[in-house]
């Protein structure tokens, strides 16, 4: 059998998709080739890019045989543009494809025997994002106010990105007409030299808009003047933040910030509470689908109004507020101070007075829990995309709660740490998908997990009758 070589063409079958949304086909070796932009059941003739020993990568030269769930791509920087991967698909198989992501990585990897039968998708899947960072370079034909090209840190100038709010796009058209009409230079990440890196926009559900921008410095050359157009921009702006960031870093936000005009931070809604956002502040950033998450995770806590739940990775205290209206005390720890703070006053911004919340990491609350006798009965975890350290898995199971509840932004982390669990004596009990993010890759789990009851061993088996 010839060996295949770079630049080959062979016709493929699509059998499925990668965890990055890229499509799945065989060569006649077994090799496993990944395709972008196409759909499973479609037959092409595929290009050969690079090829290694188990694996290849190409690109689709000619459709023979197209899918049923192509569509035409709705977005004029599909291609280009890094931050969508299933615009030539329908929604039916991107919620199809992210589903059974899910379901393979749980039995896979986490070695769990479960259907994953339910994803929540999204009710619209256009403009859904409350919050964009745009990066600011300086391109060819002048500044560019946009997106990342895929797998690389070039900018893409992008005027109208279909997942941003209206709001969010014209603040970027704006910055960039400033920026060219005042001779503002764009940040140089291969000499660290120019000023404006990033540009920040978080909306809310009211329509209003707070702006940060992020520089290689201290100030903005005619501030003011900046000021006064973004606000001549967007009528429902509420503050103008400067941030300075001077380091070498693929970090987004430096440690200072000055407020330029206006407010530093937004109220938002969400599952009811009112919550107010800082521009470090994380929050989720799909509102509608992120209540949809939050109903899915108190519902698989089943609480009665009695239970003590420990949120770990509390954050602003988003999900331990959720779980306060039904439980009897609920107890978030966090390792930002800055966010237990945030917490605390969103506890009292909202009247709820059976949450309490904890700066430390995971040890450290397990340990303050012990010493108070305080066995939580219901865990809550919602940890970063990394998942959970493997002492933090031993912790869960030496504080034996009943049920924990996993909320999981990676498939493959989450099954990772569902096998450690699995091993320290808790089983999957029920997983659902939901899509906080359409047409990208990313997508959202929320698992429960029972304690195993364990049998007790008898000498006599005459004396279980």
């Amino acid at each position: 059998m010839t060996q295949p070589k770079k630049n080959t063409v062979h016709t493929l079958d699509i059998t499925g998709y990668t965890a990055e949304g890229m499509g799945v086909a065989r060569l006649e070796d077994g090799r496993v080739v990944f395709v972008p932009d196409t759909v499973r059941g479609e037959q092409w003739q595929v290009q050969l890019l690079k090829v290694n020993k188990n694996v290849a990568w190409g690109k689709g030269v000619k459709l023979l045989v197209p899918s049923p769930q192509r569509v035409p791509s709705d977005c004029p920087h599909s291609g280009p543009c890094g931050g969508c991967q299933f615009r030539h698909m329908d929604y039916a198989e991107e919620l199809q494809a992210k589903r059974q992501r899910v379901e393979d990585a749980l039995r896979r990897v986490g070695g769990v025997d479960i259907t994953v039968d339910t994803i929540h998708g999204a009710a619209d899947t256009h403009r859904y994002r409350n919050k964009v960072q745009f990066p600011v370079a300086k391109g060819k034909r002048g500044v560019c106010v946009g997106l990342f090209r895929a797998r690389s840190h070039d900018v893409i100038d992008v005027s109208d990105c279909l997942l941003q709010s209206e709001q969010a796009n014209a603040l970027g058209r704006t910055l960039k007409e400033w920026m060219q009409r005042t001779g503002v230079s764009a940040y140089d990440e291969s000499t660290g030299k120019g000023l404006v890196r990033h540009l920040y926009v978080r909306t809310n559900r009211a329509g209003e808009s707070l702006v940060c921008l992020v520089v290689n410095g201290k100030k903005l050359p005619d501030e003011m003047g900046l000021v006064s157009a973004l606000r001549a921009c967007v009528s429902a702006l509420v503050g103008v933040v400067l941030n300075g960031n001077t380091k070498d870093t693929n970090v987004i936000l430096g440690d200072s910030y000055r407020t330029l005009w206006g407010r530093d931070w937004l109220e938002e809604q969400l599952c009811g509470l009112t919550f107010r956002l800082s521009v470090p502040s994380f929050f989720q950033i799909n509102r509608e689908q992120t209540e949809v998450l939050y109903r899915r995770a108190v519902e698989f806590a089943g609480l009665t109004g009695k239970e003590t739940v420990l949120d770990l990775y509390c954050g602003i205290g988003t999900i331990s507020l959720a779980m306060a209206g039904k439980a009897g005390r609920v107890i978030g720890a966090e390792i930002v101070p800055e966010a237990i703070e945030d917490a605390k006053a969103n506890a009292a911004r909202n009247g709820v007075s059976n949450a309490e919340f904890f700066c430390g990491d995971a040890g450290e609350i397990a340990h303050k829990l012990a010493a108070e006798g305080v066995r939580p009965d219901v865990i809550c975890v919602d940890p970063p995309r990394k998942g959970l350290a493997a002492q933090v898995t031993d912790l869960l199971a030496d504080m034996a709660p009943e049920r924990i509840v996993y909320v999981s932004c990676d498939p493959a982390t989450l099954a990772r740490d569902v096998k450690r669990l699995g091993e320290r004596g808790y089983a999957v009990k029920r997983a659902e998908a939901v899509d906080l993010f359409p047409r990208t890759q990313h997508v959202e789990t929320v698992v429960l997990l029972n304690r195993k009851k364990i049998t007790p061993e008898v000498d006599n088996p005459e004396e279980m009758v």
